[in-house]
């Protein structure tokens, strides 16, 4: 399958249309690649790293989630980042795409493979954008589990280095209710609340977002921003491979950015 072919393909799942007004989905160079035959790299975040091991790898297409380019740089330099990332794609004729938050929202999603994770039954959007689909899901478990065995199982699941949650007197209350919404989810603590879920897993939670959370009877649990989406990857990785193509890797260059001192 050629690269043109792959990305109109991905595009009529998870149209670039449907993404925020602050957002930046879709090519973020293309040295012209279209017509080649697709070998991919697929990561979270395109850095300097992952484009090493593209080139490595021979391969000409870096699919991402989170762009490269956020906001229109004013100027390129030598040994600034997306310069280095730019020079390096144009050299090694290799394309770097995002699908950001257009993917959030699609079925195969950063948030309908959270909620596969935790086997939520009957899942839905927090905030459907339009029908079947939309930020975020919230549906049941089944069987019903404790808090403790819940936190477990996000623990064994995504393997966080750190997992954060609101404090709670009693860890072995009967959890039903869960809604997910992998990367910074804290901007939808208040649509949560309204589904009656009990515990929001997401990532990048600030102080008073947990005292919000608590307030509002809504337990409150951060996995952080690339355990929560970095699954989304594998899964992308997956329909990739169901489409036969030439060559499709998930990238192990991909970083989590933070490290704890135990």
């Amino acid at each position: 399958m050629r690269i043109v072919d792959l990305i109109t393909w991905f595009e009529q799942w998870a149209n670039p249309a449907w993404s925020e007004s602050w957002d930046n989905c879709g090519w973020q160079i293309e040295p012209g690649v279209l017509g080649e035959k697709a070998r991919v790299l697929v990561c979270l975040t395109p850095t300097l790293a992952v484009m090493e091991e593209a080139i490595t790898l021979n391969a000409n297409l870096i699919f991402a989630h989170h762009p490269l380019i956020f906001y229109p740089p004013k100027y390129l330099r030598t040994g600034e980042t997306i310069a280095e990332m730019a020079r390096l794609a144009f050299k090694h004729n290799i394309g770097i795409y995002s699908a950001h938050t257009n993917f959030d929202q699609v079925q195969d999603g950063t948030a309908d493979v959270l909620a596969q994770i935790l086997d939520l039954r009957r899942a839905s959007p927090i905030v459907p954008t339009q029908p079947g689909l939309g930020y975020g899901r919230v549906g049941f478990l089944e069987p019903f589990l404790t808090l403790q065995e819940l936190l477990s199982k996000i623990q064994t699941k995504l393997a966080p280095p750190h997992l954060i949650f609101s404090p709670i007197a009693d860890l072995q209350q009967t959890i039903s209710r869960v809604a997910v919404l992998g990367g910074s989810g804290a901007s939808y603590i208040s649509a949560v609340a309204k589904t009656q879920a009990q515990v929001y897993l997401t990532a990048d939670c600030k102080f008073h977002q947990f005292q919000d959370s608590r307030d509002r009877g809504l337990i409150l649990v951060d996995a952080g921003h690339y355990a929560t989406e970095r699954p989304a990857c594998h899964r992308l990785v997956q329909r990739f491979m169901s489409l036969n193509l030439e060559w499709v890797k998930l990238s192990v260059k991909d970083e989590d950015f933070r490290q704890f001192f135990a």
